[in-house]
């Protein structure tokens, strides 16, 4: 897969992953309103699973694009920078 579709792989990935955490968050606090607190701690521990796997790989894909930017070479630098003016 070439890096751009792997790159838009990834943010459609991510944007899943976050949807199903907001969803989850839904529920957690419709079983706090609902006072249901058996099933409420239940559901915060889904939530916050959902949560670190969100951040887990939101840190990869970071990582990923500092390793690829570290890895391009340096810009070129203009005329007017090797010599600036007086």
């Amino acid at each position: 897969m070439d890096r751009p579709a792997k790159a838009q792989a990834d943010r459609l990935m991510l944007d899943a992953k976050k949807a199903i955490l907001q969803e989850q968050h839904r529920r957690f606090q419709n079983l706090q309103r609902e006072e249901r607190w058996d099933e409420a701690w239940k559901q915060l521990h889904i939530t916050l699973t959902c949560a670190a796997d969100l951040l887990k790989d939101s840190v990869s894909m970071l990582e990923k694009i500092v390793t690829q930017k570290n890895q391009l070479p340096p810009p070129t630098s203009s005329a007017s920078e090797k010599n600036p003016p007086l």
